[in-house]
């Protein structure tokens, strides 16, 4: 039995879930602490002690994580990291290896992928069914004309002919890129185009919350504008009439039945996918990362801090349009079965997940901190409901954890289970800032800076902190930071998006507070800060106390001070439930404000609008809202393709020409 909440003194961090020691010993932390001890003759007995040895050599560590977990090196490396440089580190220089490789050597009977749609559809693969499967449409893939260095790019759900095609492409040592196919066509276009696929994968249509859409219009504005597109895959998903001229993903796999699998080994910095940032101004930066670093991050989070690996069936909530697909795929390097779901997560209602996490046996759960706060909003109980007896993680990301989310979590869905609040990026597609089976959890505190991860909070002057909010800083290189921008041959972009502030330095972009024992707290976007009489406060700690008050659904808080005003106000967006008038929250809203932040962040305005502002993967657009009400026209501030909601922008539109 876990130990919970232990005595509190005051002033202290309530703790909220205690490693169980059994658990510990029995852990793959545990397993690579022993091994290393033993091959490497160091006595680290703790993960503070882990974790200092970890970013004070660098070398060591990655070359022991690589010896570790049997990396196949078709070639060897000539070392591990010759300079500790940023940016520009060379990892393993010399090595030659294949992602697809390592994903694909489970067990032949053993169950690969789950998946669930939410009208009902399921599948199951075993991997020696995956390996058919990714064989097949490598082979096809191949036959139209693919090869090392090519552009695979695809308009897909989460689904088996989504990680089946991403896993031939890499296996050839072609590049991948994935959008979810509720993107806008122009927002698809604006990522795909500047990568010059040579085949494009794409759906007929898809499901969401209880519909059916077509996505056929949108593939065939795509096929005609970009003209390196040599064919189109087309998967019979919602049972649409073909494309005319497309090749048929059933075609693809019944032609080439009985291929043999290979993988062809490529550098180790060899592109991998291009991931894409928001876009909301200008077009989506493509983010590319190696076959390597993806491999050597993704074993080091997943089996590690993680404890993941055979027994396990990992679940995350997500669209291939957001990192945490290419995340959740990596569980196949662990060797654990990884649990897919397509549709959305309210439809019929907010339990479809935790009714999921039930059927399936699901042990490792990853959601968003927005969901956690609408199942809290709701009032589920998840484990009154349901049978969560395999259930021993839930992951959250996507946006700062409330509290309260984390109590919720505690009290509703299982006292034993671990709350793995994490914060990373889609810059080096993992969390670096995150959860260990060996570190307890601290209410509303994310447990530990990751193995590897030289993370520290700094001061305006370029100093780390500790127990001080700071700017979010990586100081030395990891793995799976970007190879490069697509298209910025200079290097010039990948240095203004991270190294500008301190040079040398990757500087992130979001407050963090990193406490004396080593835990964190992520306080939001360096670049939206609410800065009062010289006070300075991240959004996330505003959002809490506003959208845990009743009658509240949603906020965005803008403080237009420097936004191109010299009458610079604090300002809070509402949109309200049903039912619920702005008078009717008001003075409970300045109240609390008043008391759980500072009577400077109390707003000058609270405007009631009906929808805030959002990217196509969920995040509050803030800087773009503060350009715009700072009088920047609105197609400098943001790009319209980039947004789940466009016409949200209207209201903020209006309030800047109203006179």
């Amino acid at each position: 039995m876990t130990e919970m909440r232990a005595g509190t003194a005051a002033g202290e961090a309530e703790v909220l879930w205690r490693p169980d020691p059994d658990r510990v010993a029995a852990s793959r932390m545990a397993a690579f602490r022993s091994w290393v001890a033993d091959r490497r003759g160091l006595e680290l007995p703790d993960y503070e002690s882990l974790w200092r040895w970890s970013t004070s050599d660098l070398e060591a560590f990655w070359g022991a994580v690589a010896e570790f977990f049997e990396v196949s090196f078709h070639d060897r490396p000539d070392r591990v990291l010759p300079a500790e440089v940023m940016p520009g580190a060379t990892w393993f220089p010399g090595a030659t290896l294949n992602y697809a490789e390592h994903a694909l050597r489970g067990p032949e009977d053993a169950v690969a992928v789950v998946f669930r749609r939410e009208d009902g559809l399921t599948a199951e693969l075993t991997h020696g069914e995956l390996r058919r499967r990714v064989a097949a449409v490598r082979a096809g893939f191949r036959e139209l004309g693919v090869g090392v260095g090519d552009r695979v790019v695809a308009l897909v759900p989460n689904s088996p002919e989504a990680l089946i095609a991403f896993l031939a492409a890499a296996s050839l040592g072609a590049t991948w890129s994935s959008c979810s196919p509720d993107f806008g066509a122009r927002a698809v276009a604006d990522r795909f185009t500047q990568v010059e696929p040579k085949v494009l994968v794409a759906v007929d249509g898809y499901r969401y919350n209880g519909r059916a859409f077509d996505v056929r219009p949108t593939v065939e504005r795509l096929r005609a504008e970009i003209p390196s597109l040599t064919a189109t895959v087309v998967v019979d998903y919602v049972g649409g009439t073909p494309l005319p001229g497309a090749v048929r993903w059933e075609s693809l796999l019944a032609d080439h039945e009985g291929a043999e699998l290979e993988f062809t080994p490529v550098p180790f910095d060899h592109p991998l996918w291009v991931l894409y940032s928001s876009g909301t101004t200008g077009l989506p930066k493509g983010i590319v990362q190696g076959h390597g670093g993806i491999v050597l991050e993704h074993l080091k989070m997943l089996a590690l801090h993680g404890d993941l690996g055979p027994d396990d069936r990992f679940f995350w909530f997500t669209t291939t349009g957001w990192m945490m697909w290419n995340f959740l795929i990596s569980g196949l390097l662990v060797g654990s079965t990884v649990v897919l779901f397509d549709g959305s997560p309210a439809h019929p209602d907010l339990d479809v997940l935790w009714r999921l996490a039930e059927e399936e046996r699901v042990t490792y759960f990853g959601t968003s901190a927005p969901y956690i706060q609408s199942c809290l909003k709701e009032g589920l109980t998840p484990a009154a409901s349901h049978d969560l007896g395999a259930l021993r993680v839930v992951g959250s990301t996507g946006a700062p954890l409330t509290p309260e989310g984390f109590r919720w979590i505690a009290d509703a869905v299982g006292e034993d289970v671990q709350i793995a609040s994490v914060s990373g990026g889609t810059d080096l597609c993992t969390a670096f800032v995150a959860a260990a089976p060996d570190v307890p959890v601290w209410l509303g505190e994310l447990s530990c800076r990751a193995l590897g991860a030289a993370v520290e909070s700094y001061s305006e002057a370029g100093e780390p902190v500790v127990d001080e909010v700071g700017e979010l800083v990586i100081t030395k290189p990891m793995p799976s930071m970007p190879v490069f921008f697509w298209g910025d041959e200079d290097g010039a972009k990948l240095h203004d998006a991270y190294f500008s502030t301190f040079e040398g330095i990757w500087r992130h972009g979001d407050w963090i507070r990193i406490t004396d024992r080593g835990s964190a707290v992520i306080y939001g976007r360096s670049d939206s800060t609410l800065n009062r009489g010289g006070v300075r406060m991240g959004t996330s700690e505003f959002y809490r106390v506003v959208e845990t008050t009743p009658g509240v659904l949603d906020s965005l808080v803008i403080d237009t001070s420097g936004a191109g005003r010299t009458d610079g106000e604090l300002l809070c967006f509402l949109v309200l439930e049903p039912g619920v008038a702005l008078e009717d929250v008001e003075v409970t809203l300045r109240t609390e404000l008043r008391a759980n932040l500072s009577p400077r962040h109390v707003p000058n305005r609270f405007i009631v609008v009906e929808e805030v502002p959002r990217t196509l993967n969920g995040k509050k657009c803030e800087v773009p809202v503060k350009k715009i009400l700072g009088g920047t026209p609105p197609e400098r501030a943001v790009s319209l393709d980039a947004l789940r909601n466009p016409a949200s922008l209207r209201p903020f539109l209006d309030l800047v020409t109203r006179p």
